[in-house]
């Protein structure tokens, strides 16, 4: 620690007390970037100070105002997402657990942030805990959900086979149940191509961490149970996931209304309810899931495992039969009626797909016919990024490394390529975030990484760099790793605390139908908004919100910005797999 006394400076004055110095506190600024939940002891600490020419700063502690350490401010340029000049004020090399705040002289204070031995674990429980307030077919108690407590809402226990997903024996009309599962996102509908990514990304977690979610207690009904309360909680999605297969294998895509409901609670919103067409993309998106429940859940529920390995199978087969049923929501109610208008999640590029659920039929059967449909020796030379819920491939590398000791011994020189394939993609993110990003983050490797949903990106990129520091023990990734958490916890271009309910600068107004209807000011906790995204789709609804359209800054704190500020819990799960696996990794550093 360098000390300091007898410091005056324009805008406080420093008066020393022995070692330690007492300032005047300035006002909180968002000049200041830092993670506003905190860090570890023993991990890098950097907050980003822009816009300024001030050459040093001070760490002080935010009970007793007095300065516990001071640096230097490191001048690291203009990022160019943010068009901001940057500062790096770094405090790595102070260890002491405690609430502390940064201060830099004619600039301010920073948010106030924690250092702590478990400074992740409530943040990644709430964004876990959101998939309980996320659940369709029941009521949300006191007991589990506080103050934001409902009534039960969907019980899709007749639920209407809409004319697109009509067969001989489940003609139009048909009711079947369809019951459970998380509502998608700000909305009330369900689809299974993006269950699929959020499902697998959660069972991941587990499986890469077992002792840990062994014994991680959450606030869910299920919790005096002996089965570890993620896996309780994932089962119900993966329990209505199973309804939506067809009697020949084949999946249906979504359940929906035809149309978005409004600011309604769900107990009020009692529009009809279809299934529409089967499509490849579901269908292979639930057999990669269903494979991987089979070898997540064999231990604590046998019988239900051995359903989904068959359930897993029937919808491969008939992909491979329907190679090319890719939905179309506009062809479709040009068809059949009614119109349905609700999310697309319409993929036309199928071979990751077929790639990830052959791999995940691979692992569970240690079947050869699965590994050569994955032909993984050809596609591993080019065919492999960052995963999202159109391209899923990937995620087949994450489950082979994972699972790399129970494969046949010859599968081994492709495992190497595998390796290989994940290290090239990570450290791509690490070298950016160590030598490049003038804000230090891995966020921002290329410019496509602002869009719908970039906070995601960032997310993914966490889980991403967490897989391979898995792989080699490698801090660099780690590190890397860690900035993303940074920069979704405030160190970005605008200053928020991306996850509600948590920080100073909290998000207030998500674009999420219960948090706009339920009469409470503060909503749901523990979501994940969208983030920064300079496309502004929605800026004819958000009329004259936005003020920028730089990209990292391109974010707007509104109900009605579905574009920058909804919630979804394919953004939600890469945030839990990313602050939760480093909470489960502090012992190791």
């Amino acid at each position: 620690m360098v000390s300091i006394s007898n410091i005056k400076t324009a805008g406080f004055l420093a008066i020393a007390f022995g070692c330690a110095t007492a300032l005047f506190a300035q006002k909180p600024t968002d000049k200041i970037r830092v993670n506003q939940i905190g860090f570890y002891p023993s991990t890098e600490k950097i907050a980003i100070v822009t816009d300024s020419i001030a050459k040093e700063f001070n760490l002080v502690d935010a009970k007793t105002k007095q300065v516990v350490y001071t640096g230097p401010l490191k001048p690291k340029g203009i990022w160019e997402y943010s068009e901001e000049y940057s500062n790096e004020a770094d405090f790595s090399k102070f260890k002491d657990v405690g609430t502390y705040y940064i201060s830099v002289a004619n600039v301010g204070d920073s948010y106030p942030f924690e250092i702590s031995n478990q400074v992740n674990l409530n943040i990644g429980k709430a964004s876990l805990g959101f998939l309980y307030f996320q659940r369709a077919s029941t009521a949300l108690p006191a007991q589990y959900a506080g103050k934001w407590a409902r009534a039960a809402g969907h019980p899709d226990n007749e639920v209407i086979v809409h004319a697109s997903a009509a067969t001989a024996t489940r003609p139009e009309g048909t009711k079947i149940n369809s019951s459970k599962g998380w509502y998608d996102a700000g909305d009330y509908n369900k689809y299974i191509v993006n269950s699929g990514i959020s499902t697998y990304t959660l069972m991941a977690l587990y499986e890469q961490y077992p002792k840990f979610f062994d014994t991680l207690k959450l606030n869910i009904p299920e919790n005096t149970n002996n089965i570890p309360d993620l896996l309780d909680e994932v089962r119900w999605n993966l329990d209505w996931m199973v309804t939506m297969q067809d009697e020949d294998g084949g999946v249906y895509h979504k359940l929906t209304n035809t149309n978005f409901d409004g600011s309604v609670m769900p107990a009020d919103a009692t529009n009809n309810r279809y299934v529409v067409m089967k499509t490849t993309a579901a269908s292979l998106d639930f057999a990669a899931v269903m494979a991987v429940a089979y070898r997540v859940y064999k231990k604590t529920d046998k019988a239900f495992a051995d359903k989904c390995l068959k359930q897993s199978v029937a919808a491969y087969e008939w992909a491979k039969i329907n190679k090319g049923v890719v939905f179309n929501q506009g062809v479709m109610n040009t068809k059949f009626n009614p119109d349905i208008n609700t999310g697309a999640y319409d993929d036309g590029t199928l071979s990751d797909e077929f790639q990830w659920a052959a791999i995940e039929l691979f692992i569970a059967t240690n079947k050869s016919r699965y590994s050569e449909d994955a032909n993984l020796e050809f596609t591993l030379r080019t065919d492999f990024d960052l995963p999202n819920w159109a391209k899923v491939n990937t995620l087949g590398l994450y489950s082979l490394i994972q699972n790399r000791d129970n494969l046949p011994e010859e599968f081994k020189p492709t495992l190497e390529l595998v390796k290989t394939k994940i290290l090239d993609l990570a450290t791509k993110l690490q070298k950016y975030q160590a030598s490049k990003s003038e804000f230090g983050v891995a966020m921002g490797l290329s410019n496509g990484n602002f869009n719908w949903g970039s906070n995601s990106t960032a997310a993914n990129q966490g889980m991403l760099l967490m897989n391979a520091y898995k792989l080699t023990n490698e801090k660099a990734y780690l590190t890397a790793a860690i900035s993303n958490l940074d920069y979704l916890l405030g160190r970005n271009g605008t200053g928020y605390c991306y996850l509600s309910g948590y920080g100073t600068k909290q998000v207030m107004n998500p674009h999420h139908r219960p948090s706009e209807a339920d009469g409470v000011v503060a909503p749901v906790p523990g979501m994940l908004a969208g983030g920064p995204n300079p496309g502004q789709e929605d800026a004819g609804t958000c009329t004259g919100k936005y003020t920028t359209k730089i990209a990292a800054k391109s974010y707007i704190d509104e109900q009605c910005s579905y574009a920058t500020n909804e919630v979804a819990i394919n953004w939600n799960s890469p945030f839990s797999f990313l602050s939760l696996s480093i909470e489960a990794n502090k012992g190791k550093r």
